[in-house]
């Protein structure tokens, strides 16, 4: 890199530490209230049947997002919309702490919180990847993994500190730790009004509408993968805790301590290893590697004889899909450089619906043969198998200019 090319590079380091704190900020949003649900239910008096809607209202929030961000981000700016991801959160969080004593309904309270924050969650998704494909680096594709790898550290952080915390504190103050995640945002928003911000798409040229996406087969090659990268992650990830509670014998919280954690956190250390090693060049060939290697973790989850080599294989999966979402994100800029916002928001609303559909097809499976999760993980092996045929496929196709 000349040193023109590294005065600019170090100009964009504060907007990539700002993207990788969006990312924090997403796993805030997606993992913290969770983790209070039997709080909720405790404190409130709220059936656990309702609350088990809150997260499927956050992700049905965050994909209607993601689809109508396709047609107005590039309208409004990506600027105010990356501040408005952020001052959502803010606000998600602050109404998390407040609605329920001041609803005379506290459900509904919760609700309206968690609505207001998947507006922000969503808005992140679509916003953060784009923007940190733009910004100047010799390896964009280490970049996007390194991006990625900080929703794992997220997650993991969301997790233990709020663990901490409850422990010091009682988890009866549960909301004076919800005022301070929402400080995270609130630095973030505050960042992102200073930082520069690179032209998504390069300069003369003017992003790809949807209807010219759609005619693209590249791009229905890509989404599939993208469906597929979230389907493999959450297929093994939903379950993870209900193997290491049954394979270890130990308490739920312990339990996931020791599946989602470890998943989050090995999942995390493969991004981070591609973020070192991974560049366009060989990226086709970590994508592919890294769907073999997933195909062996479920076969192990599904026929090993002990539950707690299942367990550890849970834990392969982790490491073999983290190449997964961060790839074919990098692939589609490389490969549909015009693509644009539409690319991206069609994208991540690909991956959610993989995020949900694979444990769907795990839970549907599993109960159709008499509750037995390892019938459903082996259901759900298509998803990294189509993502080895899709990898072989754009090992032979060359990038479209």
């Amino acid at each position: 890199m000349n040193n023109s090319a590294a005065r600019k590079a170090k100009n964009y380091s504060d907007t990539m530490t700002a993207c990788f704190t969006g990312y924090i900020v997403q796993a805030i949003v997606n993992n913290f209230a969770p983790l209070l649900f039997l709080t909720f239910q405790r404190q409130y008096g709220i059936p656990l049947s309702k609350i088990t809607l809150l997260v499927t209202f956050n992700f049905a929030v965050q994909l209607l997002v993601d689809l109508v961000s396709a047609g107005i981000v590039d309208r409004i700016g990506y600027r105010i919309c990356l501040v408005a991801a952020d001052l959502f959160s803010v606000a998600g969080f602050i109404m998390l702490a407040t609605l329920p004593e001041v609803l005379p309904d506290p459900f509904i309270g919760i609700l309206i919180a968690v609505t207001v924050y998947a507006i922000g969650g969503g808005l992140m998704e679509v916003l953060i990847s784009p923007v940190m494909e733009s910004c100047p680096s010799e390896n964009k594709e280490g970049a996007m993994s390194l991006l990625h790898s900080f929703y794992c550290w997220g997650h993991v952080g969301v997790v233990l500190i709020s663990t901490v915390f409850f422990r010091l504190f009682g988890i009866e103050h549960w909301k004076w730790l919800a005022i301070l995640w929402s400080l995270i945002p609130l630095w973030n928003a505050c960042t992102f009004t200073q930082v520069p911000i690179a032209p998504v798409v390069p300069e003369g040229e003017t992003g790809m509408r949807i209807g010219e996406l759609v005619r693209n087969r590249l791009f229905w090659l890509l989404l599939i993968l993208m469906i597929c990268a979230g389907a493999s992650e959450q297929a093994v990830s939903q379950w993870a805790s209900t193997f290491a509670e049954k394979g270890l014998g130990v308490t739920k919280t312990a339990g996931d301590l020791a599946g989602p954690m470890m998943f989050a956190v090995l999942m995390g250390l493969s991004r981070l290893l591609y973020g070192k090693y991974g560049t366009r060049q060989n990226a086709d060939r970590f994508i592919l590697g890294s769907g073999v290697l997933c195909i062996i973790a479920y076969l192990g989850i599904v026929f090993s004889p002990s539950p707690v080599l299942s367990l550890l294989f849970c834990g392969v999966a982790g490491f073999s899909v983290g190449v997964f979402w961060p790839g074919v994100f990098s692939k589609g800029a490389l490969y549909i450089p015009r693509g644009g916002t539409a690319l991206f928001a069609l994208m991540a609303l690909g991956g959610d619906v993989g995020c949900s559909g694979g444990p769907t097809v795990v839970g549907l499976v599993s109960s159709v043969c008499g509750d037995n999760l390892k019938v459903g993980i082996l259901a759900a092996i298509v998803f990294p198998v189509l993502i080895v045929i899709g990898a072989a496929i754009l090992r032979r196709t060359k990038p479209v200019h």
